[in-house]
């Protein structure tokens, strides 16, 4: 380590940090090499932990401590996921990531005719505090990070996670996780929304207030660009439309009567990792200078933690080939490699048969094994941003960082994000960029093995996961059990008053906790809201 880099770790951040750049051995290679935490000219003014934090949030990132490794899980019933979530915590996984099947993630329970057929099959059934209860069972939610994929009904989920830990004696204070409740992305490019733009980020601002109080070691929002750039996106595109997002959602706060570096410090971002290696290190690196600069000059963010951009990545599922899955474990080591390289704190692996079926127990075991032999195996975490310098990346982080700054620039012209989804601004760009490159495939000048290039026989693989087909019929019985057992009067009352904050300005998570405490469902209370602000309606780019 170089005295300039360990005087200036022990100035700002003190010994004990300064100790910890070292504290991981043996930082060396197999031809006894030392590694310094990091590699920077003398007078570098840009290092890891250092605004605008384009190196990296933390100065000695992985040598302290390994990102969070995370695999996205979740399929029919509770029971059947909390099997899978103990198996992968048992394999080595530091992190629970939730799926959730489309009828829970549009307020609908699994009774609803709405739901037929969608069932437990993108992810698991929740219809009450009695599935959760039973998709927690063994997890110590003091110890286990939760992070849910959630946005529409993120603020139910929330309230029955925050339910079962009072059941299992954990205060709020202990929890940790994340819910995605980034509900903008919904309307430009997935479409699991229910309410219209404007009540939408009512909720959003109003979890943000409760966890400050109540959960504040919960990270409210993660504000995602994964799906943006599943949409086809280009990587400027997603860096612009998310930190667009995540203003938007700052703004509201502030609208809402909170002080920046009250809530700011909770905000997580959740990104693509794509397969081009090069410009994907560089946009995370511009991502996090652009949003530093964002929150320090537009918003006037104090709090260092409110100027650093954390996230999660999740590998390409848009790039994942039926054909030849075998070649995805290949893209999928890439882009986790791009995400460390790139400085990212937790990360999710696709797993190689994700074309085709929901992950196998064998397949999701790969991917986390990819992960963990670049953790251990590959030296990539040994050195804080170790492609900083390069020509290459330098040159290309800052040309996507005025792409992301224009793009950002015209949708400020609009009014907002918000007044630009209204627009249909954000949703034209992504169907243009996605047009080009499905182009750019079919005329093969862009190859995508085992596609349209290198072609071969090959048989799908044998050991495809199936949903267990009795899912549905399971989950209804569960259903009617809740509701025959519950004290109706209880949960009607829970759900008027709720109904009536929604008509006013109350924070309406207190009001859902006890609507949830209740064994009101997931449908009944999004129902309740439905009445109140409406249903939206896609806006036709």
């Amino acid at each position: 380590m170089t005295r300039a880099y360990e005087q200036w770790l022990k100035e700002v951040y003190g010994p004990a940090v300064a100790a910890k750049a070292e504290r991981r051995s043996p930082f060396s290679t197999t031809s006894g090499i030392e590694l310094d935490p990091v590699y920077a000219d003398v007078d570098d003014s840009d290092l890891p932990g250092q605004f605008p934090y384009t190196r990296g949030v933390h100065p000695t990132m992985y040598r302290s401590r390994l990102w969070t490794m995370r695999q996205y899980a979740g399929f029919g019933d509770a029971a059947e996921s909390n099997r899978r979530y103990r198996y992968l915590l048992e394999q080595g996984q530091t992190g629970l990531s939730v799926a959730f099947d489309l009828p829970t993630q549009m307020g609908y329970d699994s009774d609803s005719p709405r739901a037929l057929g969608e069932v437990g099959k993108v992810g698991v059934a929740i219809d009450s505090l009695a599935d959760m209860e039973v998709l927690l069972t063994g997890i110590p939610l003091d110890d286990v990070s939760v992070s849910m994929t959630i946005n529409s009904t993120a603020s139910t989920l929330l309230c029955m996670v925050l339910a079962v830990a009072e059941r299992q004696g954990v205060p709020f204070g202990k929890l940790r996780g994340t819910i995605q409740n980034d509900i903008l992305k919904e309307y430009i490019a997935r479409g699991t929304y229910i309410f219209p733009p404007r009540p939408s980020m009512r909720l959003v601002t109003d979890i943000f207030a409760f966890c400050k109080s109540e959960v504040p070691k919960w990270n409210t929002i993660s504000i995602s660009g994964y799906h943006i750039r599943e949409a086809g996106s280009t990587a400027a595109q997603e860096i612009a439309f998310t930190l667009a997002d995540g203003m938007a959602y700052v703004q509201a706060a502030i609208d809402a009567g909170l002080a920046v570096d009250e809530f700011a410090p909770r905000l997580a971002f959740f990104f693509n990792a794509h397969n081009d290696l090069m410009e994907e290190v560089s946009k995370f690196r511009a991502a996090r200078r652009l949003w530093a600069t964002l929150m320090r000059d537009r918003f006037g963010a104090k709090d260092p933690r409110s100027l650093m951009l954390r996230f999660h990545t999740q590998t390409a599922g848009s790039t994942l080939t039926a054909q030849q899955p075998e070649n995805n474990i290949v893209r999928v080591t890439i882009q986790a490699l791009a995400a460390v390289l790139g400085g990212t704190q937790s990360l999710h692996t696709n797993s190689m048969d994700e074309a085709l079926a929901l992950p196998s127990e064998k397949s999701a075991t790969i991917a986390l094994r990819t992960q963990q032999i670049l953790a251990h195996e590959a030296g990539v975490a040994d050195v804080a941003d170790p492609l900083g310098g390069s020509y290459l990346i330098e040159a290309m982080t800052d040309q996507l960082y005025t792409l992301a700054q224009t793009l950002i620039g015209r949708i400020d012209e609009m009014g907002g994000m918000v007044a630009a989804i209204e627009q249909g601004f954000p949703q034209r760009q992504i169907q243009d960029a996605s047009y080009r490159a499905q182009l750019a495939i079919e005329s093969r000048e862009q190859v995508v093995v085992g596609v349209n290039d290198f072609v071969g026989k090959a048989a799908p693989p044998a050991d495809l996961l199936r949903p267990n087909p009795e899912t549905e019929a399971i989950q209804k019985a569960r259903l009617t059990a809740v509701r025959s057992g519950r004290d109706q009067t209880a949960c009607d009352n829970a759900l008027r008053v709720l109904s009536k904050a929604a008509r006013g300005g109350d924070n309406l998570m207190p009001k859902i906790l006890d609507a949830v405490r209740a064994m009101a469902t997931v449908g009944e209370v999004s129902n309740t809201l439905r009445e109140v602000f409406g249903e939206h309606q896609e806006i036709l780019a």
